[in-house]
């Protein structure tokens, strides 16, 4: 049995085709890549035709079975690709596995496309014959301390490149901070970057420039227009969030998320730490790190937890209850919270603060 990373996969096609293919993991993206691959190396290799199914419940596995043993009047290979979402074929589907291991045929390769799978099914009989004789492709999850790196390979491919030092992290900081816990996502900003820049090195105030959440309002840049003290860009973000039926819940959990980042950077400064070491732990980067340091020395501890104190009452008031204090319905206590945010960051006096004080206060 052969076992392979994915990143493995393209040099042992080159070295020809060793089917059964039985590509496992849930990183959608990666998987469909290694598909690709497959697919690709296949058609190279005379297998003319692809014929795709999907396990679903009441799925025909003697339709599978009948389809393998078909061979083309004009003997054309075929491929045969299965793909089972949950992992688990059933018993039906073991037993044609089974008997679709024990015959094979140089004018069939097929291929089954799994999630990750759990040390039963891989004890599996079907799986283990399979397996035997054919090819493993094991598509790991990036984990969030390796996207950086993933991100630099990717760019790599297309000639770009960071930075050495502190300004490549930088650059690959801003992208992750984008993109972080969707690799679809990352993978879009890398191919959009390929399109709009010539090869060569990259800079972090280009990435910024170019680099967009996907969303026309992103409920995760609620916080920077907080920290900027910008009413009028704050106002229209929530009014759209609510517009484009964003849930009040998730607008909540990022500006108490927010409050605590808060929090723990006014510990740390007042701890002696450097700011610009606690906004790398927090994952702060960009505009909002600049806009946080300016901001922090008006953000007392007291503040900060009356601040929280708030958000629990709204938290409350999102889901039915009746805090005192707070608008009652989920979306004013998601903008009661906003501003009242808003005006802890503006200057004590200044006309912008009054008019966050009126509004919050609405």
């Amino acid at each position: 049995m052969a076992v392979l990373r994915a990143e493995q996969l393209a040099d042992a096609l080159r070295a020809g085709l060793r089917g059964p293919y039985l590509v496992c993991g849930d990183e959608l993206l990666l998987v469909n890549e290694a598909v690709d691959q497959i697919r690709s190396a296949a058609a190279a290799a005379g297998f003319g035709s692809r014929e795709p199914h999907q396990v679903e419940r009441g799925f025909d596995w003697s339709l599978l079975l009948g389809s393998s043993r078909e061979l083309s009047l004009f003997g054309e290979r075929k491929m045969l690709e299965l793909r089972i979402p949950g992992g688990k074929p059933g018993r039906d589907g073991a037993e044609a596995l089974l008997e679709l291991a024990a015959s094979p045929s140089d004018a069939l390769l097929a291929l089954l496309i799994l999630p990750r799978l759990d040390a039963a099914t891989q004890k599996s009989d079907w799986f283990v014959r399979l397996a035997a004789s054919g090819t493993v492709v094991r598509v790991d999850t990036v984990e969030p301390a390796h996207l950086g790196a993933w991100m630099r390979q990717r760019l790599a491919r297309h000639g770009l490149r960071v930075p050495p030092g502190d300004a490549g992290q930088a650059c690959l900081d801003v992208l992750v901070a984008r993109t972080e816990g969707n690799l679809l996502a990352a993978h879009q900003e890398v191919e959009k970057l390929a399109l709009l820049c010539e090869a060569g090195e990259l800079d972090a105030a280009r990435i910024e420039q170019l680099v967009q959440d996907a969303a026309r309002y992103s409920v995760f840049r609620l916080g920077e227009a907080v920290v900027a003290g910008d009413v009028a860009r704050l106002t229209r973000m929530l009014d759209g969030l609510e517009a484009e039926g964003v849930s009040a819940v998730l607008a909540h959990w990022t500006l108490a998320e927010d409050l605590r980042v808060w929090l723990r950077l006014r510990q740390g400064v007042d701890d002696g730490e450097p700011f610009a070491a606690l906004a790398r732990a927090n994952r702060i980067w960009g505009p909002k790190e600049k806009l946080l340091q300016r901001a922090l020395p008006r953000l007392g501890r007291t503040l900060i937890e009356g601040l929280l104190l708030r958000a629990l009452a709204c938290d409350r008031a999102i889901k039915g209850l009746r805090p005192a204090g707070v608008p009652h319905e989920p979306w004013a206590s998601v903008r009661h919270l906003a501003l009242a945010m808003a005006q802890a960051v503006a200057p004590a006096g200044s006309a912008q603060g009054n008019r966050l004080v009126l509004l919050a206060r609405r």
